[in-house]
């Protein structure tokens, strides 16, 4: 094997003396290194995409979502429920909430938004980010001095309104329209005081969330004489096992109850990138059979360059063993060292834009503000392991053709 190492690594280097690398060797190594450092790259892209959405999502989004099946968003006897999840293994923590559909007012400018309405007084554990930055005071929706209640404003929001703490909103609701003394529908409407923004990364909600106290939004509602909600948050141990526990949560309540986990609800989103990933890794793996053919047309070239010489050492006594080790040794050591190499640079380049964000992205368009990078041991491992495995396969034909040949015929050869 070391005699075969030797002459392997004769033949990388120039025919006529040289040191370094031939020419073509440098273009097969450039091929495997190219093609490993993008199948990398977009992979940590693709990956990082569905990790900073996760992320996003439960920033705003309960693990998983309790709701009553009535013929509106309504839940009544909340408390028992409530109880009877907590109950369920593997929940950390459940919060009742309410939702509405409305349109803020200010000036002469209206916008739709969806307002939120959180339970401010049974904190302690909370079940969204967003509720837990309000129950560590990051975020406040404390009394105010002017009285009105507090309501909490995307960030996006503010800024298309030119909203600020302190200013006051008009609210109003079409979820329980009132008819005037004419005869016309009047929305409910109530005023509101900003006590702040908030900031969650993902454009659609930044752009339409509001949060006030639940209290307020059921007075906007008219629903504190019947202490009714719009459902219950759940917050598991584990947001991936999610999907198991909602079905737990389903099973113990009963009908007319439904629980969802933040998987189902955003399936169509996290199938969509998880089938990108995988389109995009077969067709950039591509690049790295395109450089394995590139180690096929090197050793083959090799093989017609070094015929006379192969000829005489299989006179000299070398085996057909030792030569289809020689060539083979050829096409694994450029698929290592490009793989390995490729790898490093990957890495490199992967760290680079998850570090520095140099690549911005348009938020209205993406949903998130930056190309968003995270690398998985296990997604580099595949790669290399993948990587290798092509290239020692590009070894086999020249290598079988080179250990073929007749010693006469080879010496012969012009």
């Amino acid at each position: 094997m070391r005699l075969a190492w030797n002459v392997a690594r004769r033949y990388l280097a120039p025919r006529r003396g040289g040191r370094f690398l031939s020419f073509i060797t440098w273009v097969a190594l450039g091929g495997v290194t190219v093609g490993v450092t993008a199948l990398i790259v977009v992979i940590a892209v693709m990956t990082g995409a569905q990790k900073e959405f996760q992320e996003k999502i439960l920033e705003a989004n309960p693990h998983v979502l309790v709701l009553e099946y009535s013929n509106a968003l309504r839940m009544g006897d909340w408390r028992q429920v409530l109880d009877n999840i907590l109950e369920v293994r593997g929940v950390e923590a459940a919060t009742p909430f309410v939702l509405t559909k409305v349109v803020l007012v200010l000036g002469d400018y209206s916008q739709a938004a969806d307002l939120y309405g959180v339970d401010t007084e049974s904190l302690e554990e909370a079940a969204t980010g967003i509720e837990e930055r309000i129950r560590s005071g990051v975020l406040s929706l404390e009394d105010t001095d002017s009285g009105l209640p507090p309501l909490l404003v995307g960030s996006r929001l503010a800024d298309r309104m030119l909203i600020f703490p302190g200013d006051t909103l008009l609210v109003a609701s079409f979820e329980n329209l009132r008819r005037d003394p004419f005869g016309g529908l009047a929305p409910a409407m109530r005023q509101f005081e900003v006590t702040g923004t908030f900031s969650t990364g993902l454009y659609d909600y930044d752009i339409s969330n509001l949060y006030a106290r639940m209290g307020d939004v059921q007075e906007l509602l008219q629903l504190v004489e019947a202490d009714q909600i719009s459902g219950i948050g759940v917050r598991t141990d584990d947001p991936w096992d999610a999907t198991q526990l909602a079905g737990e949560i389903r099973e113990k309540l009963g009908y007319p109850y439904d629980a969802q986990s933040w998987a189902v609800t955003n399936s169509a989103l996290f199938a969509a990138l998880k089938l990108e990933k995988i389109a995009m890794g077969l067709i950039l793996f591509l690049i790295v059979l395109v450089a394995a053919f590139n180690i096929v047309s090197t050793l083959v070239m090799v093989v017609v360059d070094r015929t006379r010489e192969i000829g005489i050492l299989k006179s000299m006594g070398m085996t057909n063993k030792s030569i289809l080790h020689v060539f083979m040794l050829q096409g694994v050591w450029i698929g290592v060292i490009g793989t390995t190499a490729g790898t490093v640079f990957g890495c490199f380049l992967s760290w680079l834009l998850d570090t520095y964000e140099i690549i911005r992205i348009p938020p209205d368009v993406y949903f998130i503000d930056r190309l968003p990078v995270a690398l998985q041991p296990l997604d580099v491992a595949l790669i290399f392991v993948a990587s290798i495995a092509v290239a020692f396969a590009a070894t086999i034909y020249p290598a079988l053709q080179a250990s073929r040949l007749e010693p006469v015929d080879a010496i012969r050869h012009e």
